[in-house]
């Protein structure tokens, strides 16, 4: 196998199709745009969900009841195994987290996952922890802080 032998795999590459090149090229008259209308003309596009002035489907089902999803509580995860690149001793918090690119976006708060292992002591500040996560902070000889003044534990 050379250079000048390198080809696409057989399906990759496909010829751009060719409207309006007579009849017999089974794209002519009306080259794929079915007959008239609005989706026949040039510059024609319609948003999805448009029904041709009709009132949309989505406005004429009746809106009932309450979502609580605005309401929720929104944390950003980060798992044990990414707090090793802290040096021992550390005191790691959202502002740490956050400067190490660890923890981005907007959110109520950062909450510790137990996904991997961590091997250093460190002093863990954080708005809510998994149960294993917690679990391998202290076996490590760490300790896990909650942060905000009213944090409840969560498992």
């Amino acid at each position: 196998m050379r250079l000048h032998n390198l080809q696409p795999r057989p399906g990759a590459k496909h010829s751009r199709k060719r409207l309006g090149q007579g009849r017999a090229s089974g794209h002519g008259k009306t080259s794929g745009r079915g007959g008239k209308g609005q989706s026949a003309r040039s510059g024609s596009s319609i948003r999805p969900g448009f029904e041709g002035g009709q009132m949309p489907l989505t406005r004429r089902l009746p809106k009932r009841g309450f979502n609580n999803a605005r309401f929720a509580t929104q944390h950003l995860p980060v798992n044990v195994s990414e707090l090793n690149q802290f040096e021992e001793g550390t005191r790691v918090d959202e502002a740490i987290l956050r400067q190490a690119g660890l923890a981005n976006g907007r959110a109520d708060g950062i909450k510790i996952l137990g996904d991997g292992e961590i091997t250093r002591k460190l002093t863990v500040c954080a708005h809510a922890f998994s149960a294993t996560a917690r679990a391998k902070i202290e076996k490590a000889g760490g300790t896990c802080e909650l942060a905000g003044a009213s944090a409840t534990p969560q498992a």
